[in-house]
């Protein structure tokens, strides 16, 4: 069973239309795909998969894990595609126990059986949990969006995970995990260490630990989906998480492509269907469906990439961008000599892009100064 989680550094980057479609579009090509909606404490994947509204769901097992967990999971009217809902309703559900997550991924391992692909939409942010879900596969998904928060936090959420894998093979009472605790009361977070700095260290003083970390990490290569490009140059963006994980992480990506932002999603949306049934034709359809093409193209065993091979995955996405571009104009002055796009819808499309352009503006302008403010205070990275 492939195993791919979604995650995302914030919300609002489309991870869950990106989870919700892929498991269509693979559902489609004949795996047995099962959906869980991971995102505890704010689940609305039902939404956009178009499902009725759950009656039970992942809350309903934890609050009795002694029950059968098959109950919480539903068909759909996708042939090959199952759904698990998460919860809302019930407080605290995001901070799982320890006992609560193993007792749910052993639930979820189990589902090997008869299922071809698991998708796991996490929620958004690195709490430990979601960090834990998200390490549960090698070749997990992290997406993105051009706006520079969006982007922070998606390498802020990478860094995270890659700390997390830390401590989790460095065992408790190893001279590794120590000296990471002692750093971290020291008052150097994760957020001011670098793996290439660590590494060294570490292996200085326990060289057992450091060689099954490296061997670990070696296996670990998430991929990159950006979302919600608006210009072929957008995706140019997608680089500086990559040269950031190299840098500062030791930590290799792969780029699965780029989704232009696509209005007939709100259209789908609010006619309960995923866009790629309600519009399969549309740009960011396609780019669902080859993005599931490469996933089922790629050797789930072979974890370990070789630079020409990202160089090559990063080139493909730069194409991608530029060839959907062309096609996203062709698909607009379709819809509307058809009539299916108004004037007037096309002027509140370009008055929504405006008023994201000036928000992303004062995004930067604001980083910009916090930027020139820590420098000013001495900072070095």
């Amino acid at each position: 069973m492939r195993i791919i989680p979604v995650a995302s550094g914030k919300g609002g980057v489309g991870k869950s239309l990106v989870a919700a479609n892929l498991g269509v579009a693979l559902a489609q090509v004949g795996q047995r795909v099962v959906l869980a909606d991971l995102d505890l404490g704010a689940s609305n994947l039902h939404l956009v998969l178009g499902h009725h509204s759950p009656h039970a769901g992942i809350g309903t097992y934890l609050n009795d894990t002694r029950s059968n967990f098959n109950d919480v999971i539903a068909d759909t009217d996708i042939r090959g595609l199952r759904f698990i809902p998460g919860d809302t309703e019930i407080p605290g559900l995001a901070n799982l126990r320890s006992g609560q997550l193993k007792s749910l991924v052993k639930r979820l391992l189990a589902l090997e059986a008869d299922t071809d692909i698991l998708i796991l939409d996490l929620g958004a942010g690195t709490h430990q949990s979601i960090l834990d879900f998200f390490l549960l596969s090698g070749q997990g998904i992290v997406v993105s969006a051009p706006a520079v928060t969006a982007v922070l936090n998606a390498y802020v959420f990478l860094k995270n995970t890659v700390f997390r894998l830390m401590f989790t093979v460095f065992g408790k009472g190893t001279i590794a995990r120590s000296y990471l605790e002692q750093i971290r009361k020291d008052g150097s977070g994760p957020q001011k260490l670098y793996i290439p700095k660590l590494l060294p260290e570490i292996k200085a003083r326990d060289p057992a630990a450091h060689d099954k970390f490296m061997a670990r990490l070696e296996h670990f290569h998430p991929r990159l989906i950006m979302n919600m490009i608006d210009d072929p140059k957008d995706a140019d963006v997608a680089m500086k998480i990559r040269r950031s994980c190299s840098e500062y992480l030791d930590l290799k990506i792969e780029h699965l492509g780029v989704i232009y932002r696509d209005s007939m999603q709100d259209v789908a949306l609010s006619s309960r269907l995923p866009i790629i049934l309600y519009k399969p034709q549309s740009v960011l359809s396609q780019a669902i469906y080859r993005i599931a093409d490469k996933i089922l193209q790629s050797d789930e065993d072979k974890f370990i990439l070789d630079e020409k091979e990202i160089d090559e995955s990063f080139q493909e996405a730069e194409a991608e961008a530029e060839v959907d571009f062309d096609n996203k104009m062709e698909y607009v002055e379709d819809l509307l000599h058809s009539g299916a796009l108004t004037q007037g819808d096309l002027i509140e499309t370009v008055k929504s892009q405006q008023f994201e352009i000036s928000k992303l503006r004062k995004e930067s302008n604001f980083l910009k100064l916090k930027l020139s403010q820590a420098i000013a205070k001495g900072f070095t990275p």
